[in-house]
């Protein structure tokens, strides 16, 4: 067998096609798909002098859809929903079925974040984690060193 290069500027009715291509579209790494293609809710996370703030954007579902655990110092948010539905009539059966799971992790540095104090809520479609700062690792404000 011989493989055989195309050279695709042969093929004129395909450039038109491809004059406005974006490779970005091939980057799955850029985007927020996992390994299987699925995609996996949005993650922001913001730091401030007191805290990190990690919200997860996740409309549609409820806090008992979530389990966030903390191993040594790996946090992992993810989810596990399963949907059945089933309709008997006369002469058929309809049964429909969806899964949906996701799970993100994150590596915390233990010298600078409170693991014993980090709080989660969900509202509005949004999984919100505050993440608090040991005192040791808060910026502390600028102070102004008088030359002797």
């Amino acid at each position: 067998m011989k493989l055989a290069k195309r050279n695709w500027n042969n093929f004129s009715f395909f450039s038109p096609m491809f004059d406005n291509f974006n490779p970005e579209l091939l980057n799955w790494d850029s985007k927020n798909y996992s390994s299987t293609s699925t995609t996996v809710p949005a993650v922001n996370i913001k730091e401030n002098t007191d805290t990190f703030v990690v919200e997860v954007a996740a409309p549609g579902m409820a806090k008992e859809d979530f389990k966030i655990t903390l191993d040594g110092n790996m946090l992992t948010i993810s989810s596990i929903r399963e949907e059945k539905n089933e309709e008997q009539l006369d002469k058929y059966t309809r049964r429909e079925f969806s899964y949906q799971s996701f799970q993100r992790s994150f590596e915390l540095q233990k010298n600078v974040v409170d693991q014993d104090n980090i709080q989660a809520q969900y509202e509005n479609g949004l999984l919100r984690l505050t993440i608090p700062k040991k005192e040791e690792a808060k910026q502390k404000e600028p102070r102004l060193i008088e030359i002797a």
